[in-house]
């Protein structure tokens, strides 16, 4: 049976220091081959990854870093992904999907994936399955909820110590953050 992992902004390639030494390493290339490393420790080739922005910068050689990469990878596009990149992650073989969002329907609940966040819900309703939530990358934020809100999650590879993150850990911590939001009110 195939798991679903969930990640963004990657920024492979991204010699920039505020992007690898922020994350812990000591270059780009320390920050590339953790990233393929972690991603290939969890992720089975019949698995899916949904990565929601921001794959790869710097030349366009750094997309032959995906084609290490274990899964069935689902692009999201982000505001790095431009159109030259867009056009060759086309080609890729392990590239299944290319959207500027993608909805998904897993077990009762309907997921809005971006890589921006997005107001999709709010706190009227007591269950996660009674709204359309929103997984999204772009922020770099430590922590996983934008603005602590329980129905909107970062993915992304900043607050996750660089591994993807499989969907059901997301949406066990979605629903015991939407039980502490409701002991508040």
């Amino acid at each position: 049976m195939s798991n679903i992992f969930l990640t963004s902004d990657w920024h492979l390639g991204h010699d920039r220091e505020f992007i690898w030494k922020i994350r812990g390493f000591a270059s780009v290339e320390d920050m590339n081959e953790a990233i393929i490393e972690r991603h290939n420790a969890q992720v089975k080739e019949d698995d899916d990854v949904y990565v929601l922005g921001d794959v790869c910068l710097g030349a366009i050689d750094n997309i032959n870093h995906l084609l290490r990469l274990n899964g069935k990878l689902h692009f999201v596009r982000g505001n790095h992904d431009t159109d030259l990149r867009w056009k060759v992650y086309e080609t890729l073989p392990n590239v299944v999907e290319m959207d500027n969002v993608i909805l998904l329907k897993y077990k009762d609940y309907h997921i809005y994936m971006s890589h921006y966040p997005t107001l999709t819900g709010n706190l009227e309703r007591e269950s996660l399955k009674q709204m359309t939530i929103n997984f999204y990358g772009h922020t770099h934020q430590k922590t996983n909820f934008y603005e602590d809100r329980p129905y909107m999650y970062h993915v992304g590879v900043d607050s996750h110590n660089c591994f993807p993150v499989p969907i059901d850990i997301i949406l066990t911590e979605m629903k015991m953050k939407v039980n502490e939001c409701i002991a508040f009110l």
